[in-house]
């Protein structure tokens, strides 16, 4: 890949390589904080430990003890009813794209249209087909009969089961289901008349149906017809109440079939920008510098994550942090910032104003928005999301928004997986006119560059540590794009060249406690695994960003490990835990 970063990586072999500078098992150094089986924290002689040990360390151990078992798991939301397992699973393989789709054998197709029909009748009552499920599953179905290429299309055991199950699903299934099931008539044969006729049931709805008519034939909206969508059916009502402002298999059947579609740029930028004013003006930080950071909202199952710890290491350095997300998020339901921060005890229920305040205090420097708070219409379908099973089109968008502005140089941070998201968001962040943007494909999509070297017999397609980006130019070498200068840049981050032992990611599977551990411990000043990623990736950010005193890798990478071993990183960390219950 070719790199335009503003000073070439160093390799092994030249003279500014880092080889020898990381010391993977290095000993402890005095202070640093200890976190053995048991779950008890030692302290060492170094004041930063020991006030982490005094001030925080019993409080977080008091809420691991009462949240026990500790995992990701325990943050969703208590009262949301669960999707019914058998049509979930379904859904997984159907409401996908065009060439990820897997049809269903006719024993599952069996199984799958039987468990609604019975659900319909009223038979199951402990896990019944929910609306949202409904919708989604007989939308993918649709798009799937509609426009798909012949490998992903009906096969002949779910053609075989519909035939046997349709006759029955019509007189049970609720009119707007038929209509998603078949909205021209054109699928179901004589018995696939409500379709045609539907039009929903008062103006928002009718809006609704009219555009997913569109999307169930394999065709796409324009701009402002999302926004209107949007705008017209959010927010919606909790899960299962008794009065949404609108029918959630319509709006489930639209979330997935747009997915289903891939989305075109302009519809990405109608979700991106709906609710851009709902709260207002966004407030204005006074600072020099701001990244906004689009970790994925469903969070990590599998290895450390390390943007928490990276905001707070960038913060010693006048790189404020914008996080943003939710504690719980479907389909995954990992590990996030918003889980770990209210685990150690921080008010993870800020105002967008409160955020400003907490990235302009010189004790913090980084600030966690909640998109409860941020943008409550979002944050309203996070059941909704469960039952479509698969991500919609928020789940790229939401990643990059601007919920807080800055005085000065503003950046934005993404992490993606999918082929395809890259270009995607890259255009979102140009739309939001910052002076930089990146995109990272991290472990498990997230922004975590690895330390691990990459097996030769790792998968094709795009490699981990991989990063795309722009940014403001430095010379007069760049190119002008919708009127704002900028220069692009494209490179896969070999943490070896850099100096870097290769070792592999530490495992949390789910375990907020496990993540925080791995953490603190590393802001503590243990070297291993968990240093390296906070290190490297807070360096890679500041370099590739084109930020102050970053443009030479070296002196990134030794910026970084200053703001951890001076102990300033960890006590920015907990200050914040502090400072985020007084800030008014």
């Amino acid at each position: 890949m070719n790199s335009l970063l503003l000073r070439p990586l160093p390799t092994a072999t030249t003279s500014g390589s880092l080889v020898g500078r990381v010391s993977p098992a290095a000993p402890r150094r005095p202070g640093a904080v200890a976190w053995p089986r048991d779950g008890r924290c030692r302290r060492g002689g170094v004041a930063a430990a020991g006030a982490w040990m005094e001030e925080a360390g019993t409080a977080v151990l008091q809420e691991a003890a009462r949240r026990n078992p500790a995992l990701s798991e325990s943050y969703r939301p208590a009262g949301l009813p669960r999707p019914n397992g058998t049509v979930l699973e379904a859904q997984g393989r159907v409401c996908t794209g065009p060439e990820q789709t897997r049809p269903l054998g006719e024993e599952q197709a069996m199984r799958v249209l039987d468990t609604i029909l019975r659900s319909a009748t009223g038979e199951l009552k402990d896990e019944p087909v929910s609306s949202a499920q409904l919708g989604a599953f007989f939308a993918g179905m649709t798009i799937r009969a509609n426009c798909f290429p012949e490998a992903t299309q009906w096969s002949e055991g779910e053609r075989r089961a519909m035939s046997l199950f349709w006759p029955r699903l019509v007189h049970v299934l609720p009119p707007e289901v038929k209509f998603i099931a078949d909205p021209e008539g054109t699928i179901m044969g004589a018995n696939g008349l409500t379709g045609p006729r539907y039009i929903g049931q008062g103006t928002a709805e009718m809006r609704l149906v009219g555009a997913l008519r569109e999307v169930l034939a394999g065709g796409h909206l324009g701009y402002e017809e999302v926004q209107c969508v949007l705008k017209d059916v959010l927010p919606v009502g909790s899960m299962g109440a008794s009065s949404p402002s609108v029918n959630e298999a319509l709006l489930a059947a639209f979330l997935i079939g747009q997915r289903m579609n891939r989305e075109t740029d302009r519809e990405l930028k109608g979700y991106c920008l709906a609710f851009d004013d709902e709260l207002g003006p966004p407030p204005i930080a006074d600072v020099n510098s701001l990244t906004h950071y689009g970790e994925p909202y469903d969070g990590n199952t599998r290895f450390f994550r390390s943007t928490l710890f990276v905001a707070a290491v960038r913060a010693c350095y006048g790189e404020a942090c914008l996080l943003h997300g939710v504690e719980w998020m479907p389909p995954k339901g990992g590990i996030t910032e918003g889980q770990m921060l209210k685990f150690m005890g921080a008010n993870t229920h800020l105002s967008p104003t409160q955020a400003k305040t907490l990235l302009e205090d010189k004790d913090t420097g980084f600030a966690y928005l909640n998109l409860q708070e941020a943008c409550p219409p979002l944050h309203s379908i996070i059941g909704l999301r469960e039952h479509i099973k698969k991500r919609p089109p928020l789940a790229t968008s939401e990643k990059v928004q601007q919920f807080v502005r800055a005085r000065g140089r503003e950046s934005m941070v993404a992490g993606f997986y999918h082929v395809g998201y890259e270009d995607p968001l890259l255009m979102l962040m140009r739309r939001r006119t910052v002076h930089a943007g990146l995109v990272v494909k991290g472990e498990e999509g997230a922004l975590s560059l690895t330390t691990k070297e990459r097996s030769a017999h790792a998968s094709k397609g795009i490699p981990v540590n991989h990063c795309s980006g722009f940014r403001t130019p430095s010379s007069a070498n760049f190119s002008e794009t919708d009127g704002i200068s900028r220069e692009s840049f494209r490179v896969a981050v070999n943490a070896q060249e850099l100096g870097f032992k290769s070792t592999g990611t530490p495992r949390t599977d789910k375990s907020v406690l496990k993540n925080l551990e791995l953490g603190l411990s590393a802001l503590g000043g243990d070297k291993g695994p968990a240093y390296d990623r906070i290190v490297l990736n807070a360096a890679m950010a500041d370099h590739l960003l084109g930020c102050s005193g970053a443009q030479d890798i070296n002196s990134a990478l030794d910026r970084a490990r200053e703001a951890i071993d001076s102990g300033n990183a960890l006590r920015r960390l907990m200050n914040y835990i502090k400072i985020s219950h007084k800030v008014s």
